[in-house]
């Protein structure tokens, strides 16, 4: 019971803060609404019992809303998009897409045949999803995002005013 009520809250507020990404008129609310939008859509993952693929994605999100939020700060004429905006352009097209989009996608849930499960679930879902997405390449990506999050930190560390150490020079 408690699964079925955090689907539906999940669900819902998922479909909210997505809708508040189209309704609020500053960059940062929107910011901040599409993070808990992601969220959301992270943990309907992990009640699915995809534990790994869940924590990627809120873990990619958040780097990548805050990342949005520094940047929007740093470089925008309008400092940390505070300054109303308005985030949607051609109303009727885009809402016409919106809604025809979403016609088509439930037409295709309610009226495909769903293939019958067979067989069960792998013993080891992370290692089974880990293959079938990267194949013998595993250990090569794992390394990869390693030194990719390693040269992130160095470009930050270096790129600062004060240099390396944090001494004024």
């Amino acid at each position: 019971m408690l699964e079925i009520v955090l689907f539906w809250v999940l669900a819902a507020a998922a479909l909210v803060f997505g809708y508040l990404v189209f309704r609020l008129d500053s960059m940062a609310q929107v910011t901040f609404a599409l993070l808990a939008s992601f969220l959301a859509v992270a943990g309907l993952v992990l009640l699915l019992g995809l534990g790994y693929l869940g924590v990627v994605i809120a873990l990619m999100m958040v780097i990548e809303m805050v990342i949005m939020a520094v940047f929007m700060i740093m470089y925008m004429m309008n400092p940390a998009g505070l300054m109303p905006m308005t985030m949607v352009h051609n109303k009727v097209g885009s809402a016409a897409i919106a809604i025809g989009t979403f016609v088509v996608l439930a037409a295709g849930i309610l009226l495909v045949d769903w293939p019958v499960r067979e067989g069960g679930p792998a013993p080891d879902l992370t290692f089974a999803l880990g293959e079938a997405l990267m194949g013998g390449q595993m250990l090569t990506m794992m390394t990869l995002g390693v030194g990719l999050f390693a040269t992130i930190v160095a470009t930050v560390l270096l790129s600062t005013g004060r240099g390396r150490y944090g001494d004024e020079r």
